[in-house]
């Protein structure tokens, strides 16, 4: 009987079909049945010393998912961090988690059969992982996230994408970010397959990818927009299996989906922090028409989520109004370990009812559907005004010659901020014309004062903009 844990509904596909493929590597396909066996087989090794909180930092592959379900499966909850980050980095999340337990991959070498069956200890309220995230402290925070609120999640995922067994979808984010809480979860919770790549073939060139998703007939792909912004630049390289591209974690540009259109794959807008499970609004942008900046909406709320715009005051603005969007229902979390300041952005009414709020600014359009602005703390004073650096940032990849672009504020020396500019540039592109397109759509003080012309731009483990490896424009300032 499901009772709205992962592990409960992992197990309920299991007892559905068993033979059919949970896992797909290049060397070897492994059953349902078989990975629940791999889950009691590690479980044998921890479960009489009930572990709390486990740490996991294995590679990536059907070991790893199963010490996973190992771990949820005892009632712990499991902190997954890559075996390739900073040791001090991993030593400080399993520490201020209070980790006893790592598995890591010789923990799971040679796991013997399991001989018996273990008693599945999860609950819908027990905690099922703690993901860590960017903190402004320069320390990270973990993310607590309840079992119920997971399962609430894939029961969303397979109501708007309609997935379900004879899917396979691709694993390519890391384990410490959200997407891979879907790509995994929202797969082995309703019976598709998971394709797990080599590090090799991650980590190689665009078409070694596309060709693994063509070999094990990949139906669904999920990642950041930068993905399948490269996927749109060689659409060919595409398999003919793929009928499903959701893009998460960043803006997603009408730009970056020109050649993957018409082609009869639906490709999703998501929207929602690790806060709150994944996403809270998903919107299909293959059929739609992008929005004035070149954006898509982020539609409406899933299914067991409500999405509020709210004023300063915590009150909801009119439709049309900007106000801050606010997440309320099963996906909002405990909030973080430790309390740090940052757990003031999760509110309870006298009422009861609790809700985040997500720091990003955005409106009700007249359809019903929401547009993301940019972020309430990404305003910036030039010449004494406010400047918001993605409004400027879209405008950028408007311009034709522009294959990619991004906008960053820094101070100089007096304090003070300045624009930066960071192009990828097409064939043909003139600065001198690129600067009168933005003075032609933007005010003078908004138009970046340096241009840094980039092959490309660099992506973090997580994929997200690594600002380290770009080269920053320094500026000495002037209290004039």
């Amino acid at each position: 009987m499901n009772k709205r844990t992962i592990y409960s509904r992992f197990r309920d596909n299991v007892m559905k079909h068993p033979d059919a493929p949970a896992i797909v590597e290049d060397n070897r396909t492994i059953s349902y049945a078989q990975l629940d066996g791999m889950v009691d087989a590690i479980l044998a090794k921890f479960y009489d010393s009930k572990p709390e909180f486990v740490g996991i930092v294995m590679r990536h592959g059907a070991e790893q998912i199963a010490a996973m379900l190992a771990v949820l499966k005892s009632g712990a909850a499991y902190v997954p961090a890559e075996p390739f980050l900073p040791k001090s980095r991993i030593d400080y999340m399993m520490k201020t988690a209070g980790v006893k337990l790592v598995i890591t991959d010789d923990y799971c070498e040679d796991i013997a059969p399991a001989t018996e069956t273990y008693e599945d200890r999860s609950t819908p309220d027990g905690i099922a992982y703690i993901l860590y995230t960017s903190g402004t402290t320069g320390k990270p925070k973990g993310v607590i996230q309840e079992n119920h609120s997971v399962v609430n999640y894939c029961e969303a995922f397979e109501a708007e994408m309609h997935t379900g067994p004879g899917d396979v979808m691709l694993q390519y984010s890391v384990c410490s970010f959200d997407i891979f809480v879907e790509e995994v979860f929202t797969t082995l919770l309703n019976g598709a397959a998971l394709a797990i790549p080599t590090t090799e073939v991650h980590n190689g060139v665009l078409k070694g990818l596309m060709d693994f998703c063509a070999r094990h007939h990949v139906t669904i792909i999920d990642g950041f927009p930068y993905l399948i912004a490269d996927i749109n630049k060689k659409p060919e390289l595409l398999p003919k299996s793929v009928k499903l591209i959701i893009s998460g974690g960043d803006v997603i540009r009408a730009s970056y989906i020109t050649n993957l259109r018409g082609r009869g794959v639906r490709i999703y807008n998501t929207y929602g922090p690790s806060e709150t499970c994944v996403c809270s609004n998903y919107f299909r942008v293959d059929n739609a028409k992008p929005l004035d900046d070149g954006t898509f909406s982020i539609g409406k709320a899933i299914k067991g989520v409500e999405v509020k715009i709210l004023d300063k005051n915590l009150k909801e603005v009119p439709d049309g109004e900007v106000g801050e969007i606010c997440i309320y229902g099963e996906g909002v979390n405990r909030g973080y370990l430790g309390n740090p300041p940052e757990q003031a952005n999760f509110v309870t009414l006298p009422d009861g009812t609790r809700f985040y709020r997500s720091g990003d600014l955005g409106y009700v359009m007249p359809d019903g559907n929401m547009a993301f602005l940019h972020r309430r703390d990404e305003q910036v004073m030039i010449l004494g005004k406010r400047v918001e650096p993605e409004e400027v940032e879209n405008v950028l990849n408007e311009y034709p010659e522009v294959e990619r672009g991004i906008v960053r504020a820094f101070l100089d020396e007096a304090g003070l901020h300045y624009l930066v500019a960071y192009v990828v540039a097409r064939e043909g592109f003139s600065l001198h014309d690129l600067k009168e397109y933005l003075k032609s759509k933007l005010t003078d003080f908004m138009v970046p004062e340096f241009f840094v012309s980039v092959n490309e731009l660099p992506l973090t483990h997580r994929g997200k903009i690594d600002m380290a490896a770009l080269p920053k424009v320094l500026k000495e300032g002037s209290y004039k």
